[in-house]
């Protein structure tokens, strides 16, 4: 039944493409995606009509539902007779507003489905975030990996641009292949468009977003993100310029259009907490690399009088094989930084735990937990004012239910967590 739903969706796609031609910016990597395609999206929407993926849909129906403009509607029976009957509509009528410019996000969980999208769904931009250790249980290597995710660019006609990340090293290995143009970004002397002045931003003391400039050719213009913090949003920011770039928009545009850009819920999201702290929650997913740049972030922040810095982090999943060597890499790196305490929460999460310890962090500021709840429990009691508390793990280990533990306004929860709908709240 699955596979006839995703068949119908194809070809529903296929028509509506061809009838209404918007350009395709599409997205994939192993970090990052869904806050480059929220920075793409606030720079085209200076100059363009544009429609973003809807949540992270990023799938065989996923796509589909972001070309026809609806949410999945599940296993609602009416909800899909609303989806086809807007297929229907578009497809006899002419819509004005639909969008110019589609940006979707493209994932790749199994080998196969990034050519799957690409076969009905062909972008006119592809953008390559970064390659990185993610979903290795399927991939088995990282070369698989690469091999898979480069078809975003090399499936590019010969008037497309591919976008890539001038700082990853795999990403730009496919570089040499391509015959499109491409522009890159980035910190690297070689990079076409770059950032300067990365600074965290504080209000009375209180961390409340980063700022950067971004430069193009000898010219830059300033950008301010409000609610968000770590280079996973300079690098969105950057990645959004590019392709503002592509469409003609000068960096004066570009800013413009970037000045909407904020913080996403469940990526390095900043929200008061309980005790007059301050939570990072990146409960949306881990990932190796991901992790590492969260630890970097939580590092750059300083607390005011008193506070202290806190890594909660849960089991990164889907690692194979890999799993020990990274959770363990994982824990070395918070202890490098000089974060105050480590909570890990989960099996595999305890070779974190063991990493911070060889690397000499004191045993008696590391706790480990079975669970969130219990975590979230613990968290509430242990820390105090002016502290600060990153919250970061994969989606099964479910670290959103700490975050909703403890920040000040859980009545919120709806707008600024993940996973508040549906099946995630009886899990």
């Amino acid at each position: 039944m699955r596979s006839l739903l995703q068949w119908v969706l194809k070809q529903s796609s296929i028509l509506i493409l061809k009838k209404y031609r918007p350009q395709i910016i599409a997205i994939t990597g192993s970090v990052g995606k869904t806050s480059t395609r929220e920075a793409i999206a606030a720079t085209l929407s200076a100059k363009f009509r544009v429609r973003a993926s809807i949540k992270s849909y990023n799938d065989q129906v996923g796509v589909p539902m972001t070309i026809i403009g609806l949410p999945s509607p599940g296993r609602s029976l009416g909800g899909w007779i609303v989806v086809f009957a807007q297929i229907v509509e578009l497809l006899l009528t002419k819509d004005p507003a639909y969008p110019e410019m589609l940006i979707v996000e493209m994932g790749a969980d199994h080998p196969g489905d990034i050519a799957y999208l690409v076969e009905f769904c062909q972008p006119h931009v592809g953008v390559l975030t970064a390659i990185a250790p993610a979903h290795m249980e399927f991939f088995k290597t990282i070369e698989r990996v690469a091999q898979e995710k480069q078809l975003i660019v090399t499936s590019l006609p010969k008037e497309g641009t591919a976008v890539i990340n001038g700082d990853d090293k795999r990403a730009m290995n496919i570089k040499t292949k391509l015959t499109t143009r491409v522009l890159t970004y980035g910190f690297e002397e070689h990079v076409d468009v770059s950032a300067s002045d990365v600074a965290t931003l504080y209000r009375d003391g209180v961390v409340v977003g980063q700022r950067c400039k971004v430069q193009y050719q000898g010219s830059s213009v300033p950008v301010q993100i409000p609610g968000a913090l770590g280079l996973q949003y300079v690098y969105p920011a950057l990645a959004g310029a590019c392709v503002g770039l592509h469409y003609g928009m000068n960096l004066v545009e570009i800013g413009e259009g970037l000045a909407q850009y904020s913080g996403v819920p469940g990526r390095m999201h900043i929200i008061p907490g309980i005790k007059d702290t301050t939570l990072i929650d990146d409960t949306y997913n881990s990932s190796p690399l991901a992790a590492y740049r969260a630890i970097e972030a939580l590092a750059s922040v300083e607390p005011r009088e008193g506070g202290e810095r806190f890594a909660v982090l849960g089991d990164m999943l889907e690692l194979g094989s890999s799993t020990e060597e990274e959770h363990t890499a994982l824990g070395k790196q918070v202890a490098e930084h000089d974060i105050d305490v480590l909570i890990t929460v989960g099996e595999a999460s305890k070779h974190i735990a063991q990493g911070a310890l060889n690397a000499g962090m004191d045993e008696h500021r590391i706790i480990k937990f079975a669970d969130s709840m219990t975590a979230g429990t613990f968290v509430q009691e242990k820390i105090n004012k002016h502290d600060v508390i990153l919250v970061k793990g994969s989606q099964g280990s479910r670290m959103e239910k700490i975050v909703k533990e403890v920040m000040a306004e859980p009545q919120q929860a709806g707008d600024l967590l993940v996973r508040q709908y549906g099946k995630w709240l009886t899990r």
